[in-house]
């Protein structure tokens, strides 16, 4: 009776100090997920004011970046494929140089008009200091704990939905499977990154949806076909983006080659099309979608292979809020189609293509909810359920494992 005791103690004393341990782990990457937030707008605010005097130097930004990944860059070059080699237990490592250099990259690639997102940054953040944390810490498992944990504050920091960003963390690694044991310390760190990342003046973005609709027969119908659209284009998404790295590589293998020629092509598009609409976060289309400004139909399409073509070249960022704005887009354009209002159409997609692309399920029903609402939670899990199920297992993390009977 004494060993179960102390055992039970020994489990609970550890699940204690990893949970307090999560604390001052979120204070700091919510700290540096404000920092990097923050000047991140105040790039994106530079940039849309003057389009026409940054977007021309997009290929230079591109291969400064390419150059300086190439020459000091190492491990970290990797990006979020190293996030997942460390936690499926291939690499051991994350060098901590890592950090300045996606932030950076990040900053540079969307001053000069690149069409990407940051929650591949945040993540990355998060996962870099947390598990060098964990790696000191004397517990079992404890860095790879700390990985997840990581990765859920980053998130969190960033976007301030901590909810979702613990569920993302925990089921990001391996699709169909979920990383309880960083229950607790991801809980305890995303809230607190989220909270330290609003202290310090990065602004959460939130939209309080009107609709009424009935659960009948007939709007599920609705829902589950709308679902299973954002799912089939997530997951063209993933797989297109993976093709054309593929492809890219192929046609310049040398990487600063490769970041500059195709900066060129994306520079001279992106002052074309609407001198730089679907330039950077996609923000602007975000907005656009949910307070009723002018959306066009094919706006998802070119910022669909605006942010493909961006990435796959080798610029920085993540696709997250890229995804989110394809998302609302195409909600739009499909709401006429499905008699449901604008502004919900638009919310439904944010959710449903994010969690397509990234195969995930729980972290875009909540996301929606923290985002949008808790009422809607029945809508966003009907649309996220075949969003997941029609994705065909794509995923814009290509390293992501695949648990058996997914």
């Amino acid at each position: 009776m004494n060993h179960r005791v102390k055992r039970m103690y020994q489990t609970y004393k550890e699940l204690f100090l990893l949970g307090l341990l999560g604390i001052p782990i979120g204070l700091v990457i919510g700290g540096i997920d404000a920092v990097f937030g923050r000047v991140l707008l105040a790039i994106t605010d530079l940039r849309d004011g003057h389009p026409m005097q940054l977007i021309p130097f997009l290929a230079l930004a591109g291969a400064l970046i390419a150059f300086c990944y190439l020459k000091f860059g190492g491990k970290s070059s990797k990006g979020m494929n190293l996030i997942f080699e460390v936690g499926h237990g291939e690499e051991e490592v994350i060098p901590l140089k890592l950090i300045p250099f996606i932030i950076s990259g990040t900053w540079i690639t969307h001053l000069f008009g690149g069409s990407a997102g940051r929650e591949g940054v945040a993540v990355q953040i998060g996962a870099t200091f947390s598990h060098w944390v964990g790696r000191k810490i004397p517990l079992k498992n404890s860095s790879h704990i700390f990985l997840v944990t990581g990765m859920a504050a980053g998130f969190a920091g960033l976007f301030q939905t901590p909810i979702a960003a613990v569920f993302f963390a925990m089921e990001v690694l391996v699709a169909g499977a979920l990383e309880y044991q960083a229950l607790f310390p991801a809980v305890t760190a995303a809230f607190t990154a989220s909270a330290a990342s609003s202290f310090l003046g990065l602004e959460k973005f939130s939209f309080a949806l009107t609709t009424q609709l009935d659960p009948d027969i007939p709007n599920m119908g609705k829902l589950v076909l709308l679902g299973i659209l954002f799912g089939i284009v997530g997951g063209a998404f993933a797989w297109t983006l993976k093709y054309m790295k593929g492809k890219l590589a192929v046609l310049w293998k040398q990487p600063v080659l490769r970041i500059f020629f195709m900066g060129l092509i994306l520079s001279v598009l992106l002052l074309i099309l609407y001198k730089g609409r679907y330039a950077g976060l996609g923000t602007n289309l975000i907005h656009a979608s949910l307070y009723g400004e002018k959306i066009y139909g094919y706006d998802w399409i070119l910022k669909f292979l605006f942010t493909v073509l961006t990435l796959a070249a080798g610029f920085q960022g993540g696709e997250v809020t890229p995804l989110f704005s394809i998302g609302a887009s195409l909600g739009v354009a499909a709401s006429p189609l499905f008699g449901l209002p604008v502004e919900f159409a638009a919310a439904l997609g944010y959710v449903g293509v994010f969690g397509s692309a990234t195969n995930t399920f729980l972290a875009p029903v909540l996301i929606g909810t923290e985002v949008f609402g808790f009422a809607y939670l029945p809508y966003f899990f009907v649309v996220c359920t075949f969003s997941y199920l029609f994705n065909l297992n794509k995923s814009i993390y290509s390293l992501q494992k695949i648990r058996d009977g997914r």
